[in-house]
């Protein structure tokens, strides 16, 4: 008999007995005990007493190899020294301002160096905030309503996207040209469905089909080249092409949603495909830590903000310090960095994926460059190339079971099956990481 789900969730409950405790004492003023949905850690939270380089250490005492690193934000790491200096010399002039500075300039000019599509950006306090933003100007911009998005793709928790990211496979049905949009909360007005058009990554022949029934209400098409809240899923190139191809001939903006794979490449993930938007959602890594978001896209389109056609403003859109910690997060975001950032997921992938086929064991990694997903499969051989892949081939006890697993043995994933790489990791943790993984996997099979 192998490792299961109820070892692995008393060995959790020990290793992290006190962030338990703090966890039921929190909620007692927090609904839930926390304020992200994704904090759950089966079944609690682990609670954080600090952080340095790429280790995260638990008010347990447990120290743990962050490859969660605030889903994806700290790539480069914990207690950054540039970036730290950063905040504290712009804290000492003085914060928040009600006057633009030339931090938020400067970030600007630098994203729009980097990034081919970004001709021009608009600032905000989180990619959620940006999601609004990136709708309401393809809305304005285009004179109509309605937004296509992938099934498992995750833009914010604004009410008009939030259907089907983490849909329930039994209410979602299987006419992939009619896909029901699943609310992913109460309090979403049913109405707001009747806005959203479900696509399915990498199927081009039901995406066409539906682009072309409903272009004439279409104001976009949001999409992540690579998913991330549900479930890792990277789009082929030549998909990707096609729907270019199709919104510019149907006049549909094209949103391509950053929020996490703007860490991949110097130019954003979209520099990988060759493929421009006529917008970018993006934000975690630019704000260096401090919240931020940020719109980019062509100057054409972007203007209309600035001719005041689409208003968007809030207290703290362009924030001094988040501005400021993005401005020295992008400096050491250099070739150099992406390249060691990319090599050891490829390492990670190759060696564990090359592990499990020779031992013709159902564990498969996938994605691209520095944030990768894991699944437990129910045969050996198969991998995630859509949403629905995880419903009907994923192994969820088992995952859940690695999930605790892992971290009481001292790494840190997403729990649902996910890995973000920083640069402070070393050779050795990535090597644990690689044994212990193996380790676990193993014994589950047994």
């Amino acid at each position: 008999m192998g490792l299961c789900y109820q070892e692995s969730l008393e060995h959790f409950l020990t290793v992290f007995k006190k962030s338990g405790e703090m966890s039921e004492y929190a909620s007692e003023f927090i609904p839930g005990s926390y304020s992200r949905r994704s904090f759950n850690y089966g079944p609690h939270a682990i609670y954080v007493d600090r952080a340095e380089g790429a280790y995260v250490y638990t008010i347990d005492g447990k120290r743990l190899l962050d490859f969660n690193n605030n889903f994806t934000v700290s790539v480069l790491g914990y207690q950054n020294k540039q970036v730290d200096q950063a905040i504290i010399d712009t804290m000492k002039k003085g914060f928040s301002i009600g006057n633009p500075t030339e931090e938020e300039v400067e970030l600007a000019k630098m994203l729009c160096e980097r990034i081919d599509s970004f001709e021009k950006v608009k600032f905000f306090c989180s990619a959620s905030e940006a999601c609004v933003g990136a709708l309401r100007i393809a809305r304005a911009y285009t004179g109509k309503r309605k937004a296509a998005k992938m099934e498992g793709g995750y833009h914010g928790f604004l009410d008009d996207f939030s259907f089907s990211a983490h849909p329930d496979a039994s209410k979602a049905g299987n006419d992939l040209e009619n896909i029901t949009p699943i609310p992913e909360s109460a309090g979403i007005p049913e109405n707001r469905a009747e806005d959203v058009v479900l696509l399915t990554q990498n199927n081009i022949e039901v995406c066409e089909k539906l682009l072309r029934k409903y272009a004439d209400e279409l104001a976009c098409v949001v999409m992540e080249l690579q998913s991330g809240s549900g479930g890792i899923v990277t789009l082929d190139i030549d998909f990707v092409k096609r729907i270019r191809e199709l919104t510019k001939e149907l006049g549909i903006l094209l949103i391509f949603d950053e929020t996490i794979m703007i860490r991949a490449y110097k130019g954003g993930f979209q520099s990988r495909y060759g493929i421009k938007p006529d917008l970018t959602i993006s934000g975690k890594t630019i704000g260096g830590g401090i919240p931020l978001g940020v719109v980019g896209g062509s100057a054409e389109v972007m203007d209309i903000v600035a001719k005041d056609i689409v208003q968007m403003s809030g207290t703290h859109h362009g924030h001094r310090l988040a501005c400021a910690a993005g401005i020295a997060t992008l400096k050491q975001l250099d070739d150099a960095a992406y390249e060691r950032l990319n090599s050891m997921g490829e390492r990670i992938k190759e060696e564990l994926n090359g592990w499990a086929e020779k031992r013709k064991l159902p564990f498969v990694l996938f994605g691209e460059s520095s944030v990768l997903g894991y699944a437990f499969t129910k045969e050996p051989g198969q991998t995630i190339r859509t949403h629905r892949d995880y419903w009907n081939k994923s192994d969820g006890e088992k995952m859940q079971t690695y999930a605790l697993e892992i971290a009481a043995r001292g790494f840190l994933p997403v729990h649902r099956g996910q890995l973000g790489l920083t640069l402070p990791m070393t050779d050795e943790d990535i090597a644990n990481f690689i044994e212990t993984t193996k380790e676990i996997v193993t014994e589950i099979y047994q």
